[in-house]
């Protein structure tokens, strides 16, 4: 990983999560966050295509500002009975979040979206882990907040590496948990190394 790319590499988001794990992998990269609203329900009904979608919206949100290059978007949430676990809004939401989490084995969804300019070529995938949290005690959950980690984070959490005191991952990978399935995305970036960047003349 972390071969120097045949184009420019933009990231559509503003989470210092993403920006840690491709810098962790020594990709060049600039940022620009997409900035647009998340809706706190999945209209479908599933997380799949929750994740899928918005990962799409933020990467043409941001596409039309470049004009050579590979725009990076991704979308991760929570999902757990049949609802989207998002960020959260203060620390009481916060508290909610965690107290609902606390003990049980959930699902974290990242979708990804990657978005040719020019051509306008876009590559979507998304990925499942399972996490589980240990269940935690009022006085744990209060240092936890105290902590303030759970700012701008979906499931009002950030897993701690290289091991969480809190945090299992069961399935699936740690990068995922984290905002940005790195795995899968080197193996799209292969594929994209492939395609032309004049793909959209005839």
């Amino acid at each position: 990983m972390g071969e120097k790319l045949p184009f420019r590499l933009i990231l559509a988001s503003g989470s210092w999560g993403r920006r840690w794990l491709m810098e962790q992998a020594g990709y060049e990269f600039e940022v620009k966050p997409s900035n647009i609203p998340e809706p706190t329900e999945a209209r479908l009904g599933d997380c799949r295509h929750y994740v899928a979608e918005l990962a799409w919206l933020k990467a043409a949100a941001v596409a039309p500002e470049v004009t050579e290059g590979l725009v990076v978007a991704a979308d991760t949430v929570g999902w757990l009975d049949g609802r989207v676990v998002g960020k959260p809004e203060d620390e009481m939401d916060a508290r909610r979040i965690i107290k609902s989490l606390s003990g049980t084995v959930h699902e974290l969804w990242t979708g990804v979206c990657l978005w040719l300019r020019p051509g306008d070529w876009q590559f979507t995938w998304q990925e499942r882990s399972l996490v589980r949290m240990k269940a935690l005690s009022a006085a744990e959950i209060d240092a936890y907040l105290k902590t303030r980690k759970w700012e701008g984070c979906s499931g009002a959490y950030a897993i701690e590496l290289p091991t969480d005191p809190y945090l299992t991952v069961e399935e699936g990978s740690v990068s995922n948990v984290i905002g940005l399935p790195m795995e899968s995305l080197e193996k799209a970036l292969g594929w994209v190394r492939r395609v032309p960047l004049d793909v959209d003349e005839p």
